[in-house]
């Protein structure tokens, strides 16, 4: 279970990281920031797809979710000074209320 939560939380911050890069990448118009976007999120499809964790998918994704969501809102605070609004964190109440669910 550790190793699976692991695995979802460096997923999450691979994938929102990536994203995150190749976000300033385009908007600065400078190609490392792209290029290590793009590693970076191969990067993410290797954990997820070499693993050799044995889950049920459905419970994962939920699982999953949950963790991208975090990671996402951390990296917009810090990275692009983004505040959320009130909907979003509703929608944030909602996916976590979603993921201990599925945990549950």
């Amino acid at each position: 279970m550790i190793r699976l939560a692991v695995a979802l939380i460096a997923a999450a911050i691979l994938e929102a990281g990536g994203n995150a890069l190749l976000r300033q990448g385009l908007m600065r118009a400078w190609w490392p920031l792209l290029a290590a976007g793009v590693v970076i999120l191969g990067l993410y499809g290797l954990l997820v797809n070499q693993s050799g964790l044995q889950f049920d998918f459905g419970r994962l994704m939920g699982c999953y979710i949950v963790a991208f969501f975090l990671v996402a809102q951390i990296l917009a605070v810090l990275i692009f000074h983004d505040r959320p609004s009130t909907r979003t964190l509703v929608g944030g109440a909602l996916i976590l209320l979603g993921g201990l669910t599925i945990l549950i």
